[in-house]
C-alpha cells in the first residue's frame, strides 16, 4: 500500500504542477487592455476552466489522501478500515483528475484548432487512451479494496458498519 501511495503521490504532484502552468496560460490569450481572456464568452473556454478547476481540487484531494497513507501510524486499526478508505478515495480522485485533465486538454485543442477536424479528431481520440488505461490497470485494485473494506467481514471477522 505504501509503494502504491508513493507512486500515486508522484503522479499527483506532476498533475498539480502541470495544472498550474495550464491555468495561467489561457487558450486564445488575454486582452491587453482588460487582462480578461479574449474568448471569455466561448463555451469551450468555460469547459476548459471548469475542468481545470476540478482537476486542481481532485488532484489535491488525491495527494492529501496518499500523504495520509504515507504518514499513518500503521496500527492494526488503521489497516482494518482507515488506510483502505484513504486508498479508495485517493485512487478514485486520481482517476477523476486524470479524466478532467484530458477533458481540459481536448477543450483547449478544440479552441485552438477550431474548424480543423483533420487535426482535432485524432488528438481527441488519443486523449481517451490514458483514461481507459488507468481504469483498466487500477479498477481491479479499487474493486478488491472496496469489497475487502466494506462488503466482507475479512480475515478478522469483525462486524461491518455502514460507510456513510
Amino acid at each position: 500500500m505504501k509503494e502504491t501511495a508513493t507512486s500515486c503521490s508522484l503522479v499527483d504532484a506532476l498533475i498539480v504542477t502541470i495544472m498550474f502552468a495550464i491555468a495561467f496560460t489561457i487558450p486564445g490569450g488575454n486582452n491587453q487592455d482588460t487582462g480578461l481572456p479574449i474568448l471569455t464568452h466561448d463555451k469551450l473556454l468555460k469547459i476548459f476552466i471548469v475542468n481545470d478547476s476540478l482537476l486542481l481540487f481532485s488532484s489535491s484531494t488525491s495527494m492529501l489522501m496518499f500523504l495520509e497513507i504515507l504518514t499513518a501510524r500503521y496500527a492494526e486499526e488503521d489497516f482494518l478500515e482507515s488506510l483502505s478508505k484513504r486508498m479508495i478515495i485517493g485512487l478514485f480522485t486520481l482517476f477523476f483528475s486524470i479524466t478532467t485533465m484530458m477533458i481540459a486538454f481536448c477543450a483547449a485543442h478544440l479552441l485552438i484548432f477550431r474548424g480543423q477536424s483533420v487535426i482535432v479528431i485524432p488528438i481527441i481520440s488519443l486523449a481517451g487512451i490514458p483514461i481507459v488505461l488507468f481504469a483498466l490497470m487500477q479498477f481491479r485494485l479499487l474493486v478488491d479494496m472496496y469489497v475487502a473494506t466494506y462488503c466482507t467481514s475479512g480475515i478478522f471477522n469483525r462486524k461491518m458498519k455502514p460507510w456513510l
